[in-house]
C-alpha cells in the first residue's frame, strides 16, 4: 500500500469514527433527469450509522450476542431542501438527535460543498431477545453519545 493510500483510508477511518461518510453519486442513485432519487438517501443514512457503529466496535447485526438487544426501526424521514444530482460529492453526517431510556433518534444531515441539502432521521427501539422493550445499553449509549448534537437552522423544529 503507498503512503497516499494510507493517508486516504486513515482519513476515510477518522471520518467515519466520527459519523462522517462521503461519497459521490453515481447515475444508479438518480432518476430519469439525473436527480438524486429521494428513496437513495435511506441507503446513505443506513451505510453511514452502521460504519460508524462498526467503527467503535458494534456490528448492528450482532447486537443481540454483543450487547443482549436488537434495535427496531421505528420511525424515518427526510427532508429535501436541495436537489442532488448525478456526480455531486455529498457528505452525510450522523448527528443525535434524541437518547431516551430504551428508544434512540440518530438526525442525518447531507451537505454539498458544506450546505445542507437533506436532513434525514431514524428512530430505534431497544427490545430484548423476546421482543419486549428493554433500556438503551450503557456502552451503546456511551458510543451515542459521541456523535454531535444536531444544530438546527432557523426556523426548523
Amino acid at each position: 500500500m503507498t503512503t497516499a493510500t494510507n493517508a486516504l483510508a486513515d482519513t476515510a477511518s477518522s471520518e467515519i469514527s466520527e459519523g462522517r461518510l462521503t461519497f459521490q453519486l453515481a447515475y444508479g442513485d438518480c432518476d430519469v433527469v439525473g436527480i438524486a432519487y429521494f428513496a437513495i438517501y435511506y441507503r446513505w443514512m443506513e451505510r453511514a450509522y452502521t460504519t460508524w457503529l462498526h467503527e467503535h466496535g458494534i456490528r448492528s447485526g450482532e447486537m443481540l450476542e454483543d450487547l443482549g438487544i436488537l434495535t427496531v426501526g421505528v420511525s424515518s424521514g427526510a427532508n429535501y431542501a436541495q436537489p442532488a444530482r448525478v456526480f455531486d460529492w455529498l457528505t452525510c453526517q450522523v448527528v443525535l438527535e434524541r437518547l431516551g431510556t430504551s428508544s434512540y433518534t440518530l438526525g442525518f444531515d447531507f451537505t454539498r460543498d458544506g450546505a445542507v441539502i437533506t436532513r434525514g432521521h431514524m428512530t430505534f427501539a431497544c427490545r430484548d431477545p423476546h421482543w419486549d422493550k428493554t433500556a438503551v445499553p450503557g456502552r451503546l449509549t456511551a458510543i451515542l453519545s459521541t456523535l454531535p448534537r444536531r444544530q438546527d437552522a432557523p426556523g426548523e423544529h
